[in-house]
């Protein structure tokens, strides 16, 4: 990695990897389109002696003498203008989990999927932490995969939360054990068709061999006839919370059982979890799954599954008020994701819903309501459409608020005792926050000083 890079994004993402790159020895421009930043902070994250150029703004062909490689940032759509001046030039674009795997050792696991992948990986990394000495857990969860790549040995384990956004610009990208949890619409502001996202998902494979796995949901019918696909060369192992497979890991009635060669493990009945609805006990057995595959022992898998917390942000319980019951859901960025969290709510709730628009469909998340919902109040830009749309399936109770705050005081005034109020607001959190976890912050504190 001793080339001149340019690596595209000025953020976490593209902070970590142009590090890593110096580290390597190599040279830096470091790009972003946005004119009006300040190259002063920016270079305050390195050395005064990097090797690094800073542009902002307008990239031309003259930025790129001596470039032979791009680093793109998970946010920056490959459709964005200076992508053409790149490809006008022939430089070839590599994702950041790209970047990562050419210099990082060891076994890896990578987790996709539209929902769920944040809990799965961080419960896998919990997993792995109990038979491995040395693992890192990255990705979208919070730590970019560049950041940890050099610190991995070759006994070091990797676990990896993937996006759509990443697998887009992946080349050799080999993951020991892959999973993909779902695929339902999402990101479609992006990704175009459904078909194309479906594609990017699903090429989290393409470079697997028939040493490696891949764990699939066998309950989305994208991903099983993807499983079933003759041409797919990883071993395929399944997982089901609606049938008993023949081989795999399924549900039957409370317990979570894997069944292989003809012989049926209990792994733990889902009374004995800390976390709530059938989604997250797919994610139990997604994770068992994986883990097996990685050859962990299923009595440290049973352990581990055991003490597993709700990771922050997604079904996380904040506080009792008054017999009021406060939810934060904020990582509920699309309408399935927030489906299950109102499935997983223990009575009636107020829900807290609306953002950015990613050119989603609310009528399959308006009719989960289901009686369950008393009232429904908006924010954001979405509002207007998820309200248009509540009203055509005959969903009335609807109230609008400013901000998050008035939300949660809206809510606070209405809710009896013995009701939820729930955070989960279908929608991406970009125009009111910087993001999931940021919006997720800000309702707890509004909640706890109520």
């Amino acid at each position: 990695m001793s080339q001149k890079v340019i690596v595209a994004g000025v953020g976490k993402s593209g902070i970590s990897a142009a590090k890593l790159l110096l580290e390597m020895g190599g040279e830096v421009v470091l790009y972003d389109s946005n004119a009006d930043l300040d190259e002063e902070k920016i270079r305050e994250n390195f050395d005064k002696t990097a090797k690094i150029d800073v542009v902002l703004g307008e990239l031309k062909r003259s930025d790129l003498l001596g470039v032979e490689l791009c680093v793109i940032s998970p946010g920056i759509p490959l459709d964005a203008p200076f992508v053409a001046v790149l490809d006008e030039v022939k430089i070839p674009i590599w994702s950041e989990i790209q970047l990562a795997f050419q210099c990082a050792r060891g076994k890896l696991a990578a987790i996709t999927g539209t929902n769920g992948k944040t809990t799965t990986t961080a419960l896998v990394g919990e997993i792995m932490k109990t038979f491995y000495k040395d693992v890192h857990v990255v990705g979208n969860i919070g730590v970019p995969y560049t950041q940890e790549a050099l610190a991995t040995e070759d006994d070091s384990v990797t676990v990896a939360e993937v996006s759509s956004f990443q697998l887009e610009t992946i080349m050799d990208f080999r993951p020991d054990v892959s999973a993909i949890l779902n695929i339902t619409p999402d990101h479609l502001d992006r990704h175009k068709t459904m078909e194309c996202y479906v594609e990017v998902k699903e090429s989290i494979t393409m470079n697997q061999t028939e040493e490696d796995t891949c764990v699939l949901n066998y309950d989305d019918p994208i991903l099983r006839e993807f499983g079933q696909n003759k041409d797919l060369k990883p071993k395929v192992v399944f997982f089901s919370s609606r049938e008993k497979l023949d081989e795999g890991i399924f549900l039957d009635g409370d317990r979570i059982v894997y069944r292989s060669k003809g012989k049926e493990t209990d792994v733990v009945g889902v009374h004995e979890l800390n976390l709530l609805g059938r989604h997250n006990y797919e994610n139990v057995m997604a994770a068992v799954g994986i883990s097996l595959a990685m050859g962990v022992p299923m009595k440290n898998i049973q352990e581990a599954v055991k003490a597993f917390q709700a990771v922050e942000h997604r079904i996380e319980f904040v506080l009792e008020r008054a017999g009021v019951k406060y939810y934060n859901d904020s990582k509920g960025t699309n309408p399935d994701a927030a489906i299950q969290a109102i499935k997983a709510m223990p009575g009636p709730t107020l829900l807290i819903a609306g953002g950015y628009d990613k050119n989603a469909q609310y009528d399959q998340w308006i009719e989960s309501f289901d009686g369950k919902v008393k009232y429904l109040v908006l924010i954001g830009q979405t509002r207007d459409k998820i309200a248009e749309c509540a009203k055509a399936h005959g969903f009335t109770e609807i109230m609008y608020a400013e901000d998050l705050e008035e939300a949660v005081h809206v809510c606070a005034s209405y809710a009896d005792m013995g009701d939820n109020v729930l955070l989960s607001p279908a929608c991406a959190s970009w125009g009111m926050f910087k993001n999931y976890e940021e919006r997720g912050q800000k309702f707890k504190d509004y909640v706890r000083s109520l």
